[in-house]
């Protein structure tokens, strides 16, 4: 059964009183996040929508970390998922989301991307080692 993401809830306009007659249509059914967690690099490449692609990261083992003093990046190993503030779940499983804060070799970072939905993991450091 497919994820359907359109709104069936919303009231007819017009002050139409009669039954709702909108059909479901292929074009608005979603997928399952992509909950990247930490392990050995895994990239997928799903089609989207008018033959599109659409990257995600499913396990990733490295992130883009800038250093706001020096202002430059480097491509770090990362550590542990230390917490991740957008849900108490993916807190215990320690998966990766945009605001989540990781430990890697520099030291403490927030990932600043999306990457079950950009590709790649990029963070900016808030404590280094």
């Amino acid at each position: 059964m497919g994820i359907y993401q359109d709104n069936d809830l919303r009231k007819i306009t017009g002050g139409l009183k009669r039954r709702h007659y909108k059909v479901k249509r292929k074009h608005w059914m979603g997928r399952p996040p992509t909950e990247t967690l930490l392990g050995k690099e895994k990239i997928v490449v799903i089609r989207a929508r008018g033959g599109n692609s659409k990257v995600r990261v499913r396990f990733a083992e490295y992130a883009n970390v800038i250093d706001p003093q020096s202002k430059k990046a480097k491509k770090v190993r990362i550590e542990r998922v230390v917490s991740n503030p957008s849900s108490k779940d993916y807190d215990r499983r320690g998966v990766i989301t945009r605001g989540a804060l990781i430990e890697t070799e520099l030291g403490l970072a927030r990932v600043t991307s999306r990457p079950g939905q950009d590709g790649t993991v990029n963070a900016v450091l808030v404590k280094p080692k």
